[in-house]
């Protein structure tokens, strides 16, 4: 999951961006308002964690161009401690949910969950193809009913093809949903990963279920 960190404070957001890729997100930052609205009409983000007190342009500004702009990404609204006023006005800019600081970083992981969760209106919280599924939110993975464990950026480049279903998914749209801006490494860890998830998921089970795309990239299949 991709997601856009909005604060100015940069030990914070720094922090932020570490504590999150640890856990398989890719994230970019941005640390002020106008860097913040320019990136955020991006539609590759499944979130975007917004301050209030921004150089430039604040997060309420910034959160009401977003939404004028048509851009429905859930965003988490970062609010002044006991800020009711601030709260309230979050809301009402079209912020989807607050967390006031300083806030526990479990709470913030598990709000950026609920959020693309709701983002997803209508999607079972279970990816799932064929016998292979899925679940974003407990981090499980789990193929023929067994469960099988995965890295953290592995469960990201799974979750990316998972979430085009059979349809096939170029190496850069996979870079640019599971890697963040900062990166300019080699282009081919892709099929680093692809390898690992091979090995993982489709060699014990007797599977061929992530094919390659000659020239293009990788797809899955239903072999059983």
């Amino acid at each position: 999951m991709r997601v856009l960190v909005v604060e100015d404070e940069r030990r914070l957001a720094e922090s932020l961006q570490w504590g999150l890729e640890a856990e398989g997100y890719a994230v970019d930052l941005a640390h002020d308002g106008m860097e913040g609205l320019e990136l955020g009409q991006q539609q590759w983000y499944q979130a975007i964690v917004l301050d209030i007190m921004l150089p430039r342009l604040n997060g309420y500004k910034v959160c009401q161009a977003l939404r004028e702009l048509g851009v429905t990404t859930p965003i988490l609204m970062l609010t002044a401690k006991n800020g009711e006023y601030d709260e309230a006005e979050a809301l009402d800019t079209g912020a989807d949910d607050f967390l006031s600081k300083p806030f526990s970083y479990v709470v913030l992981k598990a709000r950026l969950r609920a959020l693309t969760r709701r983002g997803r209106a209508g999607a079972s919280a279970v990816l799932s193809f064929g016998d292979l599924a899925l679940d974003p939110a407990k981090r499980v993975v789990r193929r023929a009913g067994q469960p099988v464990t995965l890295t953290s950026k592995e469960f990201a480049v799974l979750e990316c093809l998972l979430r085009h279903g059979g349809q096939v998914v170029a190496k850069h749209e996979i870079l640019e949903q599971v890697w963040d801006m900062a990166y300019r490494g080699d282009p081919n860890i892709v099929e680093v990963y692809v390898s690992a998830l091979r090995r993982k998921l489709d060699a014990p089970f007797g599977r061929r279920t992530i094919t390659t795309v000659r020239g293009i990239g990788y797809r899955l299949v239903d072999d059983e």
